[in-house]
Parts: structure tokens; C-alpha cells; sequence
């Protein structure tokens, strides 16, 4: 199969991630932090490697600073929920944030009783100062922004956001589930009070794996709380870190395959996942946007933008599209909203939705045009 769903999770994995999951399966699966036998030490070395890579890969200043969670969702939820906001106060987000943002702020808005504004980035990333200053307000305490459109491959422009959130002294939440693994992402650099990500994204990881990364002066109140292994004679959770934030045994066969999968992406660079990425979006790009009754959205060709297209074929349900391709093409593109609705909304597209299509660094050139010929054949068919 041509497999062009990577803004959902990466696939395949490199042989390294799937032989260091395997190793740990087989090894030193135990629970970490939970006994002084051989087993449990091994899995915790594991876990404290994993940490200690990923605090270098992402600028983090003290590897206790990177938590473990199961996804990107629960590092987002985590870092909100330990904000311990309060009716009236008031989050400022972008109209490209995935659901794992918008529906955590419209339920705090719902049950606590927070305010949330949504601004609109140009569709090549940009904000200016004066959007954000706009929508602040007295209570205004946080500011949460996707670093990585998943629908339109938009990279945001963050400067005028890391201005606005160190004037004011907000709390700022990025969210990097499209972009870590590809683009740099420092976060004692931006100077972001945290950053949520995806394991199983562009690190490569296994699913079932997601960071958050605390700058050093970010102290959030525990999400989840429960057993941390030591300090178990007291009623709350302990103070230091990560066992704070770290409640319940963690995934020790997924943390030792993102380690690989981080070691990976050290071993190709940064920058050629990148390039290689971008290629590839603006082959589709090119090749598709003179195609008559083939809309694509996004940065252009000629634009710095992720390995994400969105196209809309007019007079085609996207979701037999979809269909389609898998069934008679042998390729994986997904349809619909992608989790994203106010992106939809700001483009017109909802509440169809759209046909996305998303590249990998393993994703070859003869994968795209095979996905490009099929998907004028299908226009072709069922317009």
C-alpha cells in the first residue's frame, strides 16, 4: 500500500523503533520506578534514556521536565487542566487548532466558565501583533497555537506570538504534533511555557506515545493523579518532577521505540526531513493545481509549508474519494474535517471537508505521482 496519511501517524516504522519495542516486550517490560529488582531498573534506564533525548532534541533545560503521556491529546489536556483557571479568565487560540486544543477550551468554557477567543493566521502563517493585542484582555492568562496546520500544511509564524506571551507574561502552549520531528522546536529558545507533541508523528515513535515539555518555570498542577512508585506514603502527589506529572505505570515498550525513533531523525537531520517533505507537497502542488475542477489549499508550491495538501474535487464526496483510492488504488489519503473544524470553517470547507493528503520522509516520488495520476483518474470518474 502507498500509505499518505502521516499528519495522522507515521508508517511505516524504521526497523530500529520496531526493535527496540520488541527488545523491551521481550527484556525489561516491568513497571518502572516500581522495584529495586533487575527488571524494573532496566525499564526505568529506559525511560530515563528516552527522557534525556528528547529534553536535548527539544531545548528542554532538566530532562525531569519531559513528561510522558499517551498522546498529544492528554499532554494537551495535562498542560490546561494543571493551569487551574477560573470562571472569567480568559484563553486566546487560533481558528487552526486541532480538536485536542478546541474541545478542551470549549469544555473549560462550558464547566469553569473561561473565555476563548480564536484568531485567524494568513494561510501562510502569519499574525501580526496587533491580533492578538486586539482580543487580550484583563483576564487574558493563556495563549495555546498549533505550530503546524494538519489541514493545510500552514506553518505558523510564532515570533509575533512569543512576543505577545512574554510582554504579558501568559502562560503559552504550542501545540507541535505536526511539526516536531520535522521542524526545530526549542523550547527554552521560544521560550514557551510548554509544548505538547505526538510520539508516533514525525518522531517516528509507536502510537500510544506523546510528550509534554515544560520550560524550567512552568509548574502546572497535576492532571492525573495515583500511584508514582516513591513518596507513596503521602496523600498527594510529590512535588518533584516528572513524578508529579506521572501517575500510573508508563509505557516502557513505547518510550523505548520513541528513543530510537528520535535516534532516527538525529541520524537523517532535521532539515532533510524537511526538504524532502516540502518536495514532495509541492510536487502535488504543481502537478494539480492547473488541473480544471481540482481546488488545493494551502501555502503554494512555492512557499515553506509541511508535507500536507488538501484538495477539493468538485462534484466528488471526498469520503468516496477516499473509497476509492483504498480500494481500487491501493493508497491511504483521509477525508473529511481531520479533527480540525474551525480550520474548515476559515477555509469554507465545512462541513464537508476536504480530500488530505500527507507525506512522510519515507514517502517516494514514485508514491506521489502514483497518487496524483489516481486521483485525476478518480476526478475523472465520478465528477
Amino acid at each position: 500500500m502507498i500509505y499518505l496519511d502521516h499528519a495522522a501517524t507515521s508508517f511505516p516504522k524504521p526497523q530500529p523503533v520496531i526493535d527496540a519495542v520488541q527488545q523491551a516486550l521481550t527484556s525489561f517490560a516491568a513497571n518502572p520506578g516500581r522495584g529495586s529488582y533487575r527488571l524494573s531498573r532496566e525499564a526505568h534506564a529506559a525511560v530515563d534514556a528516552c527522557r534525556e533525548k528528547a529534553a536535548a532534541f527539544f531545548g528542554v533545560k532538566f530532562p525531569e521536565r519531559v513528561i510522558f503521556h499517551a498522546n498529544a491529546t492528554a499532554a494537551i489536556n495535562a498542560s490546561l487542566a494543571g493551569l487551574q483557571l477560573e470562571a472569567g479568565d480568559h484563553v486566546i487560540a487560533t481558528t487552526f487548532e486541532h480538536n485536542a486544543v478546541r474541545r478542551v477550551l470549549e469544555r473549560m468554557k462550558k464547566e469553569v466558565g473561561i473565555k476563548v477567543s480564536y484568531i485567524s493566521p494568513e494561510m501562510t502563517g502569519e499574525t501580526t501583533l496587533s491580533q492578538w493585542e486586539e482580543v487580550k484582555t484583563e483576564r487574558t492568562k493563556a495563549v495555546v497555537t498549533c505550530h503546524g496546520s494538519n489541514v493545510t500544511g500552514t506553518i505558523l509564524d510564532l515570533e509575533p506570538v512569543q512576543v505577545f506571551a512574554a510582554e504579558h507574561n501568559l502562560f503559552w502552549l504550542i501545540d507541535a504534533s505536526q511539526t516536531a520531528g520535522v521542524l526545530p522546536v526549542d523550547v527554552q529558545g521560544l521560550g514557551a511555557s510548554a509544548v505538547a507533541c505526538a510520539g508516533h508523528k514525525g518522531l517516528l515513535g509507536p502510537q500510544g506515545t506523546g510528550l509534554l515539555l515544560l520550560h524550567e518555570t512552568t509548574e502546572p498542577a497535576p492532571w492525573l493523579v495515583g500511584g508514582t512508585g516513591a513518596h507513596s506514603h503521602t496523600a498527594e502527589m510529590p512535588d518533584a518532577l516528572p513524578e508529579r506529572l506521572e501517575a500510573g505505570t508508563l509505557n516502557v515498550p513505547g518510550i523505548a521505540g520513541l528513543a530510537a525513533g528520535i535516534d532516527e531523525i538525529n541520524r537523517y537531520g532535521l532539515n532533510e526531513v524537511f526538504e524532502h517533505e516540502q518536495a514532495l507537497a509541492a510536487r502535488i502542488i504543481r502537478r494539480l493545481q492547473d488541473v480544471e475542477g481540482i481546488d488545493v489549499y494551502g501555502p503554494g508550491a512555492d512557499q515553506s509549508r509541511l508535507g500536507v495538501v488538501s484538495l477539493h474535487m468538485q462534484g466528488v464526496d471526498g469520503h468516496e474519494a477516499e473509497s476509492v483510492l483504498d480500494q481500487h488504488y491501493n493508497i491511504a489519503v483521509r477525508a473529511g474535517l481531520h479533527c480540525a473544524p474551525l480550520a474548515h470553517e476559515f477555509l469554507g470547507t465545512a462541513p464537508d471537508g476536504l480530500l488530505r493528503v500527507s507525506v512522510g520522509f519515507f514517502t517516494t516520488e514514485e508514491d506521489v505521482d502514483a497518487f496524483i495520476q489516481a486521483v485525476i483518474e478518480v476526478y475523472e470518474g465520478l465528477a
